[in-house]
């Protein structure tokens, strides 16, 4: 049993935060699941749940970002987790932990408060009650930064590249058509992720990170997931080198530009983001625009 859980905690280790992120909606979705079961109850973690009325959100105001760690269907919680698994590797390789933290969390409480804004500000709409629980906002938040930032970069779909933006527009079209639906609750708080996604990008790009106040409640949240010994993959090396993502600057400036981003990409996967040098971080900036 020892050796069990060694194992367990060693793998747990080795996976990246949003990876971790996933684990915990999943322990919340058996614990919910087990309750279900042993007492025959539905909403068996209310407790966690976004209510749409102000008053009950006033008595439990956790519910902001508990309710993205919340699913009921199993459907629900494995599109969402495969969504994340997949944007939190790409995202892992490119930009820093803090920023993709800030950017989730962020994601989840705008698109629960643009819920009670509907719900409260436009009661003829949002027909009724509602209780919102899911990771889709935060999750949006993340793609949705991504396609913002950068637009041009292309991603394996099936049998053909697709550029970022072209996602990021088709997802955000569905959600808008989802408000006229039977789950405008659920839509209005994607639409409310998405837009804290764009908007982070836009601010990033002319050098504004406005998930910097946000910081300070993240960097203890990210201490429950940092390893007590770091990573020698981290390990950033000053001395100067003539050579760019680990090619000749000659034979660099020979290829084209997507192999130049793919070889860049192929350093970060291998180093970490910090391992870059200022040059390549420049091009990988211009080349997202």
């Amino acid at each position: 049993m020892t050796s069990l859980n060694k194992d367990i905690q060693d793998k747990l280790q080795h996976l990246n935060v949003f990876e971790k992120i996933i684990a915990v909606n999943l322990l919340v979705f058996f614990i919910g699941l087990i309750i279900k079961v042993s007492f025959n109850v539905s909403g068996s973690l209310g407790w966690l749940e976004l209510p749409s009325s102000l008053t009950e959100f006033i008595l439990k105001p956790w519910s902001i970002i508990t309710y993205a760690f919340t699913h009921y269907d199993f459907w629900h919680i494995l599109f969402n987790m495969l969504w994340l698994y997949f944007i939190g590797r790409m995202f892992a390789n490119l930009f820093p932990v803090k920023l993709g933290l800030n950017i989730y969390f962020l994601g989840a409480i705008f698109g629960g408060l643009l819920f009670l804004f509907g719900y409260n500000v436009l009661p003829s709409f949002f027909d009724g009650d509602s209780r919102l629980v899911g990771a889709s906002a935060a999750v949006r938040a993340l793609l949705i930064f991504l396609c913002a930032y950068m637009p041009n970069m292309e991603v394996r779909f099936f049998m053909f590249n697709l550029k970022l933006w072209y996602l990021g527009v088709a997802i955000v079209i569905i959600d808008f058509l989802g408000l006229f639906g039977l789950n405008a609750g659920g839509n209005i708080a994607h639409l409310g992720g998405a837009l804290l996604g764009y908007f982070y990008a836009v601010q990033l790009k002319k050098g504004n990170d406005i998930g910097k106040g946000f910081e300070r409640i993240m960097d203890w949240f990210v201490s429950l997931f940092k390893k007590s010994k770091k990573s020698p993959l981290k390990t950033v090396h000053k001395r100067k080198s003539s050579k760019v993502a680990g090619y000749a600057k000659q034979e660099f400036e020979e290829f084209n530009k997507q192999k130049k981003i793919d070889v860049i990409l192929d350093k970060i996967s291998k180093s970490g983001y910090d391992s870059l040098t200022k040059e390549e971080k420049e091009f990988l900036f211009k080349a997202g625009k």
